[in-house]
């Protein structure tokens, strides 16, 4: 067969209340290549700065999420996307009020050891 279609991407476990659906990649159908997910942010959350090991494309579907790149403070609203090249010091939050829903792609694939995050 030349397609898949995805029906139950891996929910990733989280602690901070985000949702995170990967559709492709290693925890998924173990592509190294590529990861894509869907992902809501709840009002408040945040990560600690990080530095990942891959370039990050993110598409806002709904709501706004914050970046803070190299001491830059861009706010990104539904319609909007964003490339985060990779071993670039990078901080995600939803400061806002109300949830934010994005897509994520990062190449090559999400993995928990190619994201250095700060404590």
């Amino acid at each position: 067969m030349s397609y898949k279609i995805q029906k139950s991407p891996f929910i990733v476990p989280t602690t901070d209340g985000k949702t995170i659906e990967e559709h492709w990649g290693r925890a998924t159908d173990g592509n190294n290549d590529i990861s894509i997910a869907h992902m809501i942010a709840p009002p408040g959350w945040s990560e600690p700065f990080q530095t990942p090991e891959f370039d990050e494309y993110t598409f806002i579907i709904k709501g706004k999420k914050q970046f803070i790149i190299d001491g830059d403070t861009i706010v990104l609203h539904a319609g909007q996307s964003i490339k985060i090249d990779r071993n670039t010091r990078v901080q995600y939050s939803n400061p806002f009020d109300a949830e934010c829903e994005y897509m994520a792609v990062c190449t090559p694939a999400f993995s928990p050891d190619s994201v250095h995050r700060e404590e």
